[in-house]
């Protein structure tokens, strides 16, 4: 998958994958569309990949973690609005509880896997075909969970600027309910 299916893919929602607690160090990578990494953030260490349901198999615990940092984002969330903390209350070097990236425990993490489910699918059945017959020289938008949620767990309801009526000049406006 190339750079740029993984920015779109991160899109969607927070938690569709969930991580386990060995240790992995991350290859260095550059700096990807979408996101650059830091050079703390190369360094890290991240978990292997468990319990990946509808994420690629194949990533690496880096990967999994720039996903996540994406999905946050677009949603405007932290990681705990979709993974539960360890039944033991752990607590990490942050003095925050730890957090069980595999636990399918919260219904926001299921949510988050229809969510991504929705949008490879929205991508693939609509907006490829929607890009195939656009005549104009830009590309289409990416699909992202930004797209919709704009920053908030909840998207919020558009509503549309009222318009003002253009009538001809002398023309009475339509009487109220029509």
């Amino acid at each position: 998958m190339s750079t740029v299916s993984f920015s779109l893919v991160t899109a969607v929602l927070l938690a569709a994958a969930a991580v386990a607690q060995t240790p992995q160090t991350a290859p260095p990578t550059a700096p990807q569309a979408g996101g650059p990494l830091t050079q703390m953030h190369r360094e890290q260490n991240f978990p292997a990949p468990t319990n990946l349901q509808v994420l690629p198999k194949d990533l690496t615990g880096a990967q999994v973690r720039d996903i996540m940092r994406h999905w946050a984002g677009d949603l405007g969330q932290e990681c705990d609005t979709c993974h539960a903390p360890y039944a033991d209350h752990r607590v990490g070097r942050n003095g925050r509880p730890q957090l069980d990236f595999a636990s399918d425990d919260k219904a926001e993490k299921r949510m988050a896997r229809i969510m991504y489910q929705m949008t490879v699918l929205d991508k693939k059945d609509y907006v490829a075909k929607v890009a195939a017959m656009d005549t104009m020289d830009t590309p289409a938008a990416p699909l992202t969970c930004g797209t919709c949620h704009r920053g908030n767990l909840d998207p919020q309801e558009y509503v549309p600027p009222k318009r003002e009526e253009h009538r001809p000049e002398g023309a009475s406006a339509p009487p109220p309910g029509n």
